[in-house]
């Protein structure tokens, strides 16, 4: 993923549309940008707490700002490898597990385009959302870290739409259905649920250029 997401819907919908409420006080910050989702920032997440289910903040990096790149800090924003000793003691526990309310998903194009305005080719965005859902939940899985609350989503095998612009992986979307079951279910349950979805259900526009426009 190119760690760019959307929440366009506001917290009345997230209610309606999950049947929740806040778990945690309503952030009063207006810092918090719960529209666009990018790496280190604050997102809407839905988790459980004491048999309840609720909308709490959370910040989209699991590691918590520990990772390091060419040293420079790196977001941990996805996970893909549940097997591996440090995210399954994590996803076996339902308790860590949320979802990640979205209305749409970003992916680069593959090859860059030339605008016609004299400067270097760049590529587009590619913005996917889901057709019979125009809000959706991705798998996540969520760690405290102090007093904070850290997400990543959950990456699957790449469907037939998101495969030509980004052959790796897609993030786990999850039908209605299964939300419970990925809240609640074993270990063997959620990577059940690790898996593309539909790409007749899905829709993609693009390339769009932002950073051109205006």
């Amino acid at each position: 993923m190119c760690n760019r997401a959307r929440n366009l819907g506001e917290p009345e919908e997230l209610f309606e549309r999950f049947r929740i409420d806040w778990l945690t006080p309503k952030p009063m910050d207006n810092r918090f940008d719960p529209r666009e989702l990018r790496p280190f920032g604050r997102a809407y997440a839905i988790r459980r707490e004491d048999d309840r289910t609720g909308l709490d903040v959370m910040e989209w990096d699991v590691l918590a700002g520990e990772a390091k790149q060419a040293g420079r800090k790196v977001a941990q924003t996805n996970v893909r490898s549940l097997h591996l000793p440090q995210w399954r003691s994590l996803v076996a526990d339902p308790a860590n597990r949320c979802l990640i309310p979205l209305t749409e998903f970003c992916e680069w194009a593959r090859k860059p385009t030339d605008l016609g305005d004299g400067k270097k080719p760049i590529k587009g965005e590619m913005w996917f959302s889901v057709t019979d859902q125009p809000m959706f939940a991705v798998a996540g899985f969520w760690r405290q870290v102090g007093d904070q609350r850290y997400f990543a989503m959950v990456t699957c095998d790449a469907n037939d739409l998101v495969a030509p612009i980004h052959p790796k992986a897609m993030i786990t979307i999850l039908a209605p259905e299964d939300h419970d079951r990925w809240l609640t279910g074993d270990y063997d349950d959620a990577r059940a649920l690790q898996r593309p979805y539909p790409a007749a259900r899905m829709t993609v526009r693009g390339p769009v250029f932002p950073t051109r426009e205006g």
